[in-house]
């Protein structure tokens, strides 16, 4: 592999695209792909036109995918990675997968001498922005050496956590506190506007006290004054990170006593027409169930 490798990014869309700028933007040479011409249009990533043709030009292969139900038939496709790739190069899994799923493509990668790396992503689309991301890796520890030089422009944070599926478990617990604090505090805000609390002066005091979390720290002093922070992850996304969250729970022969009520909060959202919409719209759900509540000011 050259010093400075040539890389690919399959999935272009809200967090893969900001990730190529990022990474274009630093001097680096990325082939794109992505099903939507649009999104590489916007990438500033060098047009492919099949993931073959990322894998025949790329040494370091990026996957910034909605979950295992995409990247498993992208990777062991007739016209797939495994198809495509050669002895060396090494893929990294952005995406919130099943870590059950990424142990299986590791091991049909690691026969064709690939290395497979989960590689899960925290902080949104504002870090994916300014270069700030949070990365939690699994797999080998000498590969993600390797991709450490790519990793640094887009993350400020890189934990190797252990072997295959590390990475992708690591990302499941924490997105499932996300959200729960998102869940959580959507419903204390609802409840305190009814209340006729002061919502700005609540969330200091909340931030001061034992409460405080990330939703109260970061999401709802914009949200109360009408800032959604539109653009990160959806509804129907933070439901589905949930769903996988309580498949690694079963797998692990454990029961949560939270996960169906954090789960039907996003599910109930998705049900009024929220899906498509950034998470923090599920303060706008409840409100709706509440009487019509808004939490945000006119």
């Amino acid at each position: 592999m050259s010093a400075r490798p040539v890389l690919g990014l399959v999935g272009l869309g809200n967090m893969g695209g900001r990730i190529a700028r990022r990474l274009t933007a630093g001097g680096e040479t990325v082939w794109g792909f992505d099903l939507d011409t649009g999104a590489v249009d916007r990438s500033t990533a060098t047009p492919a036109g099949s993931v073959g043709t990322v894998m025949a030009e790329a040494d370091l292969v990026f996957l910034s995918l909605p979950d295992s139900s995409v990247v498993e038939p992208l990777v062991l496709g007739a016209d797939g990675i495994l198809a495509n790739c050669r002895e060396g190069q090494v893929v990294v899994d952005l995406s919130t997968s099943s870590p059950d799923s990424t142990r299986r493509i590791h091991e049909q990668l690691a026969r064709r001498d690939v290395e497979y790396l989960d590689a899960g992503i925290s902080g949104g689309a504002k870090a994916a922005e300014a270069g700030t991301l949070t990365v939690m890796v699994g797999g080998s520890a000498a590969a993600l050496d390797r991709v450490r030089p790519a990793l640094s422009h887009f993350a400020a944070h890189v934990h190797h956590m252990g072997g295959s599926g590390a990475g992708h478990t690591t990302k499941l617990l924490n997105n499932f506190l996300n959200g729960v604090s998102l869940a959580t505090t959507a419903e204390v805000m609802v409840a305190a506007r009814k209340a006729g609390l002061d919502l700005p002066q609540l969330l200091d005091v909340i931030n001061a006290s034992s409460g405080v979390n990330f939703a109260t720290l970061e999401r709802f002093p914009k949200i109360v004054r009408g800032d959604y922070l539109e653009g990160g992850l959806t509804v129907d996304l933070m439901a589905k990170d949930i769903r996988l969250y309580l498949e690694l729970l079963r797998e692990l022969e454990l029961e949560s006593q939270t996960g169906s009520a954090t789960l039907g909060c996003f599910e109930l959202a998705s049900s009024l027409g929220y899906g498509d919409q950034i998470s923090n719209r599920v303060v706008d759900a409840l409100g709706d169930v509440a009487g019509g509540i808004r939490v945000s000011a006119p």
